[in-house]
């Protein structure tokens, strides 16, 4: 019993929640952008470089024979998922860079502190300092 309750306490805990938040919308967002690049992007990029679809974009090593299938270097893919990973990156950069913009403005510098008032011992202190100079 005291194992479920310490991993109750593991999973409720609120970074874990959060974490695992993210962790989904994360994955939601990897199928945007990978939409994004492979419909939107990808197609008229290909258009201008000569009508070509990235994912036919490969090199062929071995040529198929009738019992074994070809063997290739799909670079195609490749530049592919560099598109998405470049897209993912700039977005994030974006949040991060407001994230870190919002934190800045909700900092606003403290004004300087008032020297506190002397205390009764310190004032004391100073006249018999005084007295004793003169």
């Amino acid at each position: 019993m005291g194992i479920l309750k310490e991993f109750k306490t593991f999973a409720m805990k609120g970074n874990v929640v959060d974490m695992a938040v993210g962790i989904i919308i994360g994955a939601a967002f990897g199928k945007i952008v990978t939409s994004i690049v492979n419909d939107i992007i990808m197609p008229p990029l290909g258009m201008l470089i000569g009508g070509v679809d990235f994912k036919d974009l490969k090199i062929i090593i071995q040529k198929a024979t009738e019992t074994v299938p070809a063997v290739s270097l799909n670079y195609g893919n490749f530049v592919q998922v560099v598109f998405d990973f470049l897209i993912v990156a700039v977005a994030v950069f974006i949040v991060i860079k407001a994230i870190n913009m919002a934190k800045k403005k909700e900092e606003v510098p403290a004004a300087p502190a008032a020297a506190p008032a002397p205390t009764k011992e310190e004032i004391l202190l100073t006249e018999i300092r005084d007295l004793l100079k003169k």
